[in-house]
This record gives structure tokens, sequence and C-alpha cells, in this order.
């Protein structure tokens, strides 16, 4: 299995518990590896036949962009889940940063890998 991956896609969205960060959109970091064969793509050197990783990207900033959550747990679960319904994914390893969570300068984020199991 081969592997497309996105990293460091900046996207602002609502997220967040306290009251401060409903009113205000935040940056999200995503980094995602998804497993993929890319065979028949590299075959015909034909974009038709690849994840096009544009296509993942704008799709990510539509879902996370219009999407208001409270935790980081369930943006990561929701968007993992939409990308193994609407693309040729296997299974997923995604990371989703919250840069700033309390302008108190450090990061915070969760890990998920989901879909079939490595072969």
């Amino acid at each position: 299995m081969d592997t497309v991956f996105i990293r460091g896609l900046e996207i602002p969205t609502l997220i967040g518990v306290a009251e401060w960060e409903r009113q205000v959109e935040q940056i999200v970091v995503i980094n995602v590896e998804l497993a993929t064969d890319i065979t028949p793509a590299a075959a015909g050197d034909d974009l038709r036949e690849a994840l096009d990783y544009s296509v993942v990207s704008k799709r990510l900033r539509e879902f996370v962009g219009a999407g208001t959550f409270q935790l980081v747990e369930t943006l990561a679960e929701r968007t993992a889940q939409m990308i193994l319904d609407e693309f040729p994914v296997q299974r997923l390893r995604l990371e989703l940063v919250k840069p700033r969570p309390n302008s108190g300068g450090h990061m915070v984020g969760i890990i998920i890998e989901r879909g079939a199991a490595a072969e």
C-alpha cells in the first residue's frame, strides 16, 4: 500500500468549549496520511487515476471550515470518517493540531488512525 500525504493544511474554524472560543474562528492544522494504491496513476501518468491531493485539500477546507466543534476529538473523528466515505482510501492517519488553544504559546492536538488494518 502507498501513502499520499498532506501536511500543514491550515484551516480556520470554530472550535473550543470556552465562550470566547465560540465567538472567533481559530486555525487548526491538519496533517493526514492516506493509504491508497498509486500504481494505476503512475502507470499511465494520469491524474484521473490518482488520489488528487488538491481535491482532498479543498474538501478538507470545506468540511472543517463549515463546522462548529467543541472538541478536537470530535473534529478529528468526523473528518476521518468524511475522508473514508468520500475518497478511495483504505486507511488513514490524521493529526489535528490546535496551535494556540489558550494563547499560551503551546500546541495541543490529537492523532487518530482509521480504516482497514495494515497488510
